[in-house]
């Protein structure tokens, strides 16, 4: 019995990544215009928030954003970038789970950690587009904290009604 139960809980962890990756292509594709290039308005990246409240959500989320780079981003180097980039912040917010208890905290940190972390895809879009690294590293930085800021106590709401926590 043990073994059911805990083959249905990986069986359930895998759907849920499935959906949140759905969520986020969804999500992303619905901006498509904005979600690519120095600036990015991706309204999926408050996606990157549902690793503060449940660190097992962090597959889903990277996962949608590999996809998306690979096919409506710019390929294989953008999915290896973004990838790396998601990976890293998500890891670091994961990393910090236990020892940062409140979820307040977390949500901020985690702003931070992907803001900083977009010096990531300003490496790579310098190269291709020609423009300076500076200013292409602070207009990724300017959007990815905004949209972070403003979805952070969105998630915070949703959270205490959903519980992602509890959800895996």
């Amino acid at each position: 019995m043990k073994t059911t139960v805990s083959t249905d809980n990986k069986v359930r962890g895998i759907a849920i990544n499935g959906i949140v990756m759905a969520l986020y292509l969804a999500l992303t594709i619905l901006v498509a215009p904005v979600a690519t290039g120095a600036v990015q308005f991706r309204v999926s990246e408050s996606l990157n928030h549902l690793v503060v409240f449940n660190r097992k959500l962090m597959w889903g989320v990277l996962g949608g954003v590999i996809v998306f780079n690979l096919f409506f981003g710019f390929g294989v180097i953008d999915a290896l970038y973004g990838g790396a980039q998601t990976f890293f912040s998500l890891g670091l917010t994961a990393l910090i789970y236990k020892k940062v208890p409140k979820e307040r905290d977390r949500l901020i940190l985690n702003t931070v950690f992907f803001t900083i972390s977009m010096v990531f895809i300003a490496f790579m879009l310098v190269p291709t587009g020609g423009k300076e690294f500076w200013t292409t590293y602070l207009t990724l930085a300017i959007s990815e904290a905004i949209i972070m800021g403003l979805s952070a106590p969105v998630m915070y709401g949703i959270n205490k009604v959903v519980q992602f926590e509890k959800r895996l």
